[in-house]
């Protein structure tokens, strides 16, 4: 049978969807596996929601004929943050349709192809999401040329990835898409840029400057958080702890034993840096001889401390650990993952202009602690743990 676009919209509603929507929520990592989604709290464009700030206060003992303790509910303050707008976008040009029309199975590959390239990119983009501040920043240039940028950090930089890139808060050049992400030389290309970029510039997705979710580096940052001053409510500031420190239990169980005394959460997730985790594994097999481990949502195995996961993240900084409480997290959003229809219904529209056709992938939310405080982040980790037989 011929392909139309009327079959493959079909394809794109039935069967792509439920797909794309189960990768995108439970395989981007094993953090956002565990935090919930839900439809709670959101209004309009807006999520606001009552969050819980210490304890009931209508508590006490009392002698046997005397005043029953005066009433003092729970204290709650309310957060309010908008809707991320998230979005993923396949193009199919007409020839390729056309050439595929008439040869079993070519146009399920050419489908699977470019759901996979989403899936995949979708993947990258939220989980660098997931540990930024919602400013969007990739990374800064400290040189340049018109086809080559040095950067200070590129584990959130890929191969085919359009960017914007900033002088002085201004948009200078936007959707310049990267050709090869130089690891070791911490450079990235591109075919022609068209001008010289200065040291100090900054680079942003396309289109995304200060639009993302508020992942978790907003969390432990300065300023307002959920609309509130933290300032003026304290308990909004989580655990940072910034002295240089080799990582070993007894430094882990500090930090979760400050979080507990202050913040009541439970940590039951730690997210570190590659070289932090290198450095817990070197410690364990120094001072361990049996190592636990345990099976993540998704099926990957992880070390364990105390029956907490250690999982390295290549978007967590160097030298950095998170010390997390998942449930006091949520995804609050409208909807999930939903391709974009127009008046008519339509998901897979002609580009005006151009002999190709385009789907694109929606979901508004965004992310949301209901207790900071409860969290930890330690940095200065190092990346080396002292082996104490050297000497014997």
């Amino acid at each position: 049978m011929a392909v139309t676009i009327s079959s493959a919209e079909n394809v794109l509603k039935s069967v792509y969807l439920n797909v794309l929507a189960n990768q995108l929520n439970t395989n981007v990592n094993p953090l956002l596996a565990r935090i919930k989604q839900t439809d709670a709290g959101v209004w309009g464009k807006e999520i606001i929601k009552l969050a819980p700030c210490g304890l009931n206060g209508g508590v006490g003992a009392g002698s046997e004929t005397g005043a029953l303790p005066t009433a003092a509910g729970n204290n709650y303050v309310q957060f309010k943050t908008t809707l991320k707008n998230l979005f993923g976008k396949i193009e199919i040009s007409d020839k390729a349709i056309r050439a595929s029309q008439n040869i079993a199975g070519s146009f399920v590959n050419l489908l699977n192809d470019e759901m996979e390239g989403l899936i995949n990119a979708s993947k990258f983009n939220l989980g660098r999401m997931l540990y930024g501040d919602g400013s969007g920043l990739l990374a800064t240039t400290t040189d340049g040329t018109e086809t080559t940028i040095t950067v200070d950090d590129t584990r959130n930089l890929m191969e085919g990835m359009m960017v914007d890139i900033y002088v002085s808060d201004a948009l200078t050049l936007a959707g310049k898409r990267i050709t090869f992400v130089d690891r070791t030389n911490k450079t990235i290309h591109f075919a022609n840029l068209g001008t010289t970029v200065e040291a100090g510039a900054k680079l942003y997705v396309q289109g995304s400057k200060d639009n993302e979710i508020t992942g978790l580096e907003a969390i432990f940052g300065d300023g307002e958080l959920y609309g509130l001053s933290r300032d003026a409510h304290p308990w909004l500031k989580p655990f940072v702890q910034s002295e240089s420190v080799s990582i070993d239990d007894i430094m882990l169980q500090n930090a979760i034993d400050a979080i507990e005394d202050k913040g009541g959460s439970e940590i039951d997730f730690i997210a570190c840096s590659r070289d932090v985790r290198k450095a817990y594994q070197q410690y364990l097999q120094y001072y361990r001889r049996n190592v636990d481990m345990t099976t993540l949502e998704g099926g990957a195995m992880a070390i364990t401390f105390n029956g907490i996961p250690v999982v390295a993240d290549k978007f967590v900084q160097n030298g950095t650990a998170y010390l997390l409480s998942t449930k006091d997290f949520a995804l609050h959003q409208l909807g999930d993952w939903t391709w974009l229809e127009g008046d008519d219904g339509k998901v897979i529209k002609q580009n005006p202009g151009y002999p190709t056709y385009s789907a694109t992938l929606v979901k508004y939310a965004d992310l949301i602690c209901d207790r900071p405080l409860g969290q930890a982040k330690i940095t200065n980790i190092s990346s080396t743990v002292s082996n104490p037989y050297a000497n014997t």
